[in-house]
């Protein structure tokens, strides 16, 4: 039941990678390689900070308004 858990954690993580891949970028291929390599591409919007200030909830939202 554990490893369960972790992998729908890693699949909700890698489809929240693409939203803000998506948001920022507009390209396809910028969308594929952030899917591929998400955990580091969400540190690194993390490092840079495009999911400061209320963003890392605003960019999901703007997908369901």
């Amino acid at each position: 039941m554990k490893n369960r858990d972790s992998s729908i954690l890693y699949l909700v993580l890698g489809i929240y990678s693409l939203m803000v891949s998506w948001y920022y970028n507009h390209s396809l291929i910028v969308l594929l390689i952030s899917y591929i390599f998400w955990p580091l591409y969400l540190i690194y919007e993390l490092l840079i900070g495009h999911l400061s200030h209320g963003m890392w909830k605003t960019i999901p939202l703007s997908y369901f308004k």
